[in-house]
């Protein structure tokens, strides 16, 4: 397999080249970032990029990614669009001159190598916990992003090795930018055997492609696609690509927490929306486990001798079902085992439950709870552990980094809003901070961790243009002075 999909000259007959670049000033972000820019930067180390022939078929036009697949934006919204891209294509374009044009044709090319890379990696099994499988993937991550200009680091982890890259900028004195993935999977070795990686009706589908192995694909194009034409992103760009994610981070969780100091902003590569918006935020959720033990007695001569965890655990659970009517809490039972044999009182029985909130205070008030059970019977004990947990990210008002992809979107042709998402991730921790963080930069699509799950193969061209535009060009004032 080849460790790097794209990078490729441009075919014939498009038009793709910049010409006549001179130095130019990029316009003052609010943040104050300004820069003289060449889209040459005679600074700038050559990019090592592997050419890949260029995807014969059909060039696919960028389409709106809000919305119901197959419909038109309204009137009133398309002449909303065009009025916020007039207003901002002109700082774009004058910051990296020709840059709309050439990022959408770029993409349009190359989206047909960005979907055979999603492809390989899906062919990759990753499922959590297994350590083999997670680091060959690494090593295949880590081989495609050297190749578009990355330093790569694989950092170890008791479950399998996280990923840390990092891509110099134009401008090094700013604040980074940093990304959040990860390559692991809800899906067990074997499951390509039955339900192979297949393409039909403009879909992808099979295990993982949504989640995420199509986010990384499209990442990998969009960096790759500025190396191809001689660019660097704005400011450093830090990725962290973890193994865990699927169990909570429990982990990984370090590698993010660890490079979110000095960050400006934070992007996750997670699927959006099935309408193409992305994830504005997230309800808080931890994984509990709760054991308990008993004493075991033969069931039929002495069964007064024992005490049933089994019966304990479930009269718990009875118990702990009530705090699914608590405002703000969700409670899903995932797993229960116990006992050994029908003739023997089980001596040790556990559950592991899924929680989720959509407040700070839901959460505190839940687990408070759930470390507070006792006993129901005499001689059982039981215990409660907490095995991962995400804060909650609140919508943030205003959200000023929404507003610029926004405005991004639009320069290029597109359509683009943001929305709260009901699931938990690696973005659950900056958003909860404060810091300025939108996720769902991924594959458009549906269906994670069930049977269905596919990205659409007409969305993966804007979603290569987008990235690019927004690692390419300054960020505005994310923050309030007051803020850091």
């Amino acid at each position: 397999m080849s460790p790097q999909v794209v990078g490729s000259p441009a075919a014939p007959g498009t038009d793709v080249d910049i010409a006549d670049r001179d130095e130019v000033s990029v316009p003052d972000a609010a943040d104050g970032e300004t820069r003289a820019a060449t889209a040459t930067d005679a600074t700038a180390p050559a990019v090592p990029v592997t050419a890949v022939t260029a995807d014969p078929g059909p060039t696919t036009a960028v389409t709106t990614v809000a919305g119901t697949a197959g419909t038109s934006p309204s009137t009133s919204a398309t002449s909303s669009a065009a009025s916020v891209a007039a207003t901002v294509n002109g700082a774009v374009t004058a910051a990296l001159p020709g840059l709309p044009q050439a990022l959408s044709t770029r993409a349009r090319t190359l989206a047909g190598a960005v979907r055979r890379r999603c492809a390989d990696l899906a062919g990759i099994e990753s499922p959590s916990g297994d350590a083999p499988r997670l680091d060959a993937l690494a090593e295949e991550l880590a081989a495609g992003f050297r190749a578009t200009g990355a330093t790569a680091r694989r950092e170890p982890g008791p479950a399998g090795d996280h990923l840390v890259l990092e891509w110099e900028g134009r401008d090094e004195s700013l604040p980074h930018l940093l990304i959040v993935g990860h390559h692991d999977t809800v899906w067990p070795a074997g499951t390509l055997a039955d339900w192979p990686v297949t393409e039909q009706d403009g879909r992808l589908t099979g295990p993982g492609v949504v989640d995420m192995k199509g986010g990384l694909a499209i990442l990998e194009g969009a960096l790759a696609l500025l190396a191809d034409l001689g660019e660097r992103p704005h400011r450093t760009v830090r990725l962290v690509v973890v193994s865990d994610e699927e169990v909570g981070s429990p982990d990984g969780r370090r590698l993010v927490e660890r490079q979110l100091r000095g960050a400006a902003a934070v992007l996750g590569l997670e699927p959006p929306h099935p309408d193409g918006r992305l994830k504005t935020a997230r309800r808080g959720s931890t994984r509990v486990r709760l054991t308990v033990t008993g004493r075991e007695a033969h069931a039929g001569n002495d069964a007064h001798d024992g005490v049933s965890a089994v019966d304990e655990l479930v009269d718990q659970l009875v118990l702990v079902r009530g705090l699914a009517g608590q405002p703000g809490t969700e409670l899903n039972a995932g797993r229960i085992s116990g006992g050994s044999r029908a003739n023997v009182v089980a001596g040790r029985a556990e559950a592991e439950l899924g929680l989720r909130f959509s407040t700070a205070e839901a959460q505190r008030r839940t687990l408070d709870h759930l470390a507070r059970l006792t006993a129901l019977r005499p001689g059982a004990r039981v215990r409660t552990e907490v095995l991962s947990s995400r804060p909650a990210w609140p919508e943030r008002t205003g959200n000023p980094l929404l507003r610029h992809v926004r405005s991004l979107a639009a320069v290029l042709g597109q359509q683009l809003d943001g929305a709260p998402a009901g699931g938990a991730g690696d973005t659950n921790l900056p958003g909860s901070r404060g810091l300025p963080t939108l996720d769902g930069f991924g594959a458009v699509g549906a269906g994670a961790h069930a049977r269905h799950e596919h990205i659409r193969l007409d969305q993966i061209a804007p979603r290569i243009a987008l990235l690019a535009a927004l690692l390419a060009v300054p960020l505005p004032r994310l923050r309030d002075r007051a803020e850091g």
